[in-house]
């Protein structure tokens, strides 16, 4: 028996911005498959995780991860905007993320 996924991967590509002003309490995660704003309105509301490994342990763990929520579509292309509990670092752009299946309304 194979394992069930309980999450879709996501990449993330930066905070949302204008020409000169960046808005780094919202950042934009390209989830793969979603490629429509229809397509990305089933994850609104869903969790976003962003799991990295730091270099001093606690509670005997080096895993850490930020989690955010699902706020809205942005542009055409399946792209969604997303909030953070703390601000996304700049040196996480282009990486992975996980966006949870949960909460679900089915």
């Amino acid at each position: 028996m194979g394992s069930t996924r309980l999450y879709s991967k996501g990449r993330i590509l930066g905070h949302k911005r204008g020409k000169r002003n960046s808005r780094p309490n919202q950042s934009l995660v390209a989830i793969e498959g979603v490629d429509s704003a229809e397509a990305a309105r089933s994850y609104l509301g869903k969790r976003v995780a962003y799991v990295y490994k730091a270099k001093r342990e606690i509670n005997g763990s080096r895993v850490r991860v930020i989690w955010g929520r699902i706020s809205r579509p942005h542009g055409g292309n399946g792209v969604v905007k997303s909030k953070f509990s703390s601000n996304l670092p700049a040196r996480v752009f282009g990486a992975s993320c996980r966006i949870m299946l949960y909460p679900s309304t089915i």
